[in-house]
């Protein structure tokens, strides 16, 4: 990850521990994501549906990740939010060939955007329009649209098309994070609710 840890190290974070929220419906590929951005050492073989939560920690040279991934199952979504105050970024991950869920993961958005620990924050989030290997996959501007992310105006955003098994568009998202996460903090000390 040369540009990933050549960017750190000009942003002065020598192995700063980062909380990342991974959020979105079950099944939508948040698991597998992770997993891809793990270490090829530390990667498991095998990737089971989360029940709860499972807290996954992984470094770069230059970042400590502490990674909270959620499981997205219905039961089970209202424990998301007792992580929003730790979390200083968000992953949402989308299926993009799940069009008939696409409002339930619009709806499950909005309540986190209106969370009142979310609400006034410039936490960045990173939206991965996952599973584009499927023949009917909405195309990332289409998933956009759908969640009317461009509504989104208080906090910094970016969508990527992504193939998790593969590991296809992860390594964008995660770039274009890793620059928004400094900024992200410094903007909290500076915003206050309105």
């Amino acid at each position: 990850m040369g540009l990933f840890d050549k960017l750190a190290g000009w942003l002065g974070l020598k192995k700063k521990e980062v909380n990342v929220l991974c959020l979105g419906l079950d099944n939508s590929g948040k698991t597998t994501i992770i997993n891809q951005l793990k270490p090829s050492n530390a990667q498991a073989q095998d990737i089971v549906p989360t029940i709860g939560f499972s807290i996954e920690k992984f470094k770069t040279s230059s970042l400590s990740f502490t990674v909270f991934d959620m499981s997205g199952q219905g039961r089970y979504r209202n424990l998301w939010e007792h992580y929003y105050k730790e979390g200083q970024a968000i992953i949402f991950v989308i299926d993009s060939g799940d069009k008939l869920r696409m409002v339930v993961a619009k709806e499950e958005l909005d309540t986190l955007l209106n969370h009142p620990d979310i609400k006034h924050r410039r936490i960045p989030i990173l939206f991965f329009a996952n599973k584009m290997d499927l023949r009917d996959a909405l195309s990332a501007v289409k998933v956009s649209q759908l969640l009317c992310l461009e509504n989104i105006k208080d906090k910094p955003w970016h969508i990527c098309a992504s193939d998790a098994v593969k590991g296809e568009g992860l390594q964008e998202g995660v770039d274009w994070l890793q620059e928004q996460i400094p900024q992200s903090n410094q903007n909290d000390e500076n915003v206050k609710p309105s």
